[in-house]
Order: structure tokens, then sequence, then C-alpha cells
């Protein structure tokens, strides 16, 4: 009886004993925060997750890369223009020379229910002569803007039609919108010797607001937005994203966040079918849309 009890008390103060010396081990090795460097590879530690999915917009074919809600300052990121190839039996009736599809890379944004559009078009050009060409011919910057609770009317504008703000496939430009104050946007776009640079004045965008951010490539339709893409041969082939990032400050510094597949829900709409995608790299992408499956 006596010994039966001896080895119970024993093992009882092996047990304290242990527990003593985890507690005392846990306490003596304490979690090690990543690095700024390393949070910004990764994940920050408050970042907010993208959705799983989203719903897609009728209207278009268009690849999106949507940021989560979260306390983003804008998205940037460098890409190789694509080529256009027309469905030569969609021409638009009202503009002789054109067509119905067209394409656009862009990037943009939401904060506070005001969305932004904001990149590059395939657009008609100013002639040498002064006359505007009936083909879209190049790539030329835009910015769209949907009206906002303060009062602040839609609006959408266009670069000059210069050559100076004119851009061409295959052509690497690097892109950018950057909250650089409260309800102000600066839009850059810059390469091949050329550079266009825009403040845009949106009331919904503040550094204390969440906002969600996105880069996007289409094939937009004439007059379709809303109702169901429309079935095309054209093709939008051959752009190539090298990087994307996200800006965000921290500790007081604006740092570039690559936006890699665990920082935007993926959106390929009408349906997957439609494009050819490879990633690479960080945070690169290549894309080709096909109107026809």
């Amino acid at each position: 009886m006596k010994t039966s009890h001896l080895i119970q008390i024993y093992a009882l103060s092996s047990m304290i004993f242990l527990a003593s010396c985890t507690e005392s081990n846990s306490q003596s090795k304490p979690v090690v925060k990543a690095s700024i460097e390393e949070q910004v590879k990764t994940k920050f530690e408050k970042e907010i997750l993208p959705a799983p999915s989203s719903p897609c917009f009728a209207g278009a074919y268009y690849r999106k890369a949507y940021s989560s809600k979260d306390f983003w300052l804008g998205i940037g990121g460098t890409v190789t223009l694509p080529v256009l190839t027309y469905d030569l039996s969609r021409i638009n009736p009202n503009k002789p020379g054109a067509y119905l599809d067209n394409a656009s890379v862009y990037l943009g944004g939401n904060s506070d229910d005001q969305e932004t559009d904001i990149g590059l078009t395939w657009e008609v050009i100013r002639e040498a002569d002064g006359s505007v060409s009936k083909e879209h011919k190049a790539f030329r910057p835009f910015l769209r803007r949907t009206g906002y609770k303060s009062g602040q009317t839609a609006l959408y504008m266009n670069a000059p039609a210069e050559h100076a703000y004119y851009w061409y496939p295959g052509e690497t430009v690097t892109i950018s919108i950057q909250l650089i104050e409260s309800k102000k946007l600066k839009f850059i776009v810059e390469g091949a010797g050329k550079k266009y640079e825009q403040i845009f004045d949106v009331d919904g965008y503040e550094p204390t607001f969440m906002a969600q951010y996105k880069r996007v490539n289409a094939i937009d339709q004439v007059a379709n937005e809303g109702k169901p893409a429309q079935p095309t041969t054209a093709k939008v082939t051959g752009a190539k994203w090298t990087e994307t990032f996200l800006y965000r400050s921290v500790n007081g510094n604006v740092v570039k966040a690559p936006m890699h597949a665990k920082r935007f829900t993926d959106m390929q709409c009408p349906a997957k079918s439609y494009f050819n995608l490879k990633t690479f790299g960080e945070s690169g992408e290549s894309i080709d849309i096909f109107g026809s499956k």
C-alpha cells in the first residue's frame, strides 16, 4: 500500500515538473514577428485576405485581378501592350472604319462605393495633318469615375490627342494610380520615351477608408454594358504584366507590396474558356483573350 502511494506521488511530481519545464520553455521562446520586408512580400500582420470569388458583370470579355478591401493606397505595375485582332464582320454602323470590339488595359479602384477605371484604351488618333483617324490606331490614356454622394459628378476624360500620349502594341509601360492625399489619385503612365501624368479628383477616396484596387485586360464591346458578351472572333493577345503591386502605408512609409496570387480575387469573365493565362515570377502574368472558345 505504501509502495503504491509513493508511486502515485512520484508520478504526480514528474507531471508537475514537466509542465513547469514546458511553461518555462514557451516563455523563453517568444514568437518572432516577420520583418517588414518579409510582410511586404507575403502578408502584413493585419492584412485582410481577398474574397475567394466575385460575380462577373456582363458586357465584355475581361480578366480582372481584384484586391481585398483593406487600407491599400493604390496599384501599379509594368505591362507590355497587346495586339488587337478584329472580327471584320462586327463593323460599328455608327462609325465607319471602327468596329464593335476594342481593347483596353487599365487599373482602378473602389472606395466608399466610388468606382474608378484609369489606364489605356485603343483609340482613334489625330493625324499629322490635324484630321482624326477613322480607325483606332493607338493606346491612349483615359480616366473615368462614377459620381459620389458629395455631389461630385461622374466624369470620363482622355489625355490630349497628341503623339506624345500614344502607345502601341508591343511597347512596355509602367502604369500606376496612387492616393497621394485626401481625394486625389495620381495617375502615371510612362514608357517608350513618353509620359502622361494626371491628378484625378475623387471625393470617395481617403487614406482612412478601406478600398479595393484592380488591374484589368479586356475586349470591350460597344454599347453592350450590362448585356451578355457578344460572340466575336476578335482577340487581344500578347499582354504581359511583368509585375503588379499594391501601395500601402507601413510605419509612415509607402511601400509596394507584390500583388501575388494570395492578394487578389481571380476573375475571368464571362468564363475561363476565353482566356489563356500564364503566371511567372512573384506577380507576373501573360494574358491572351479570345472572343470565341
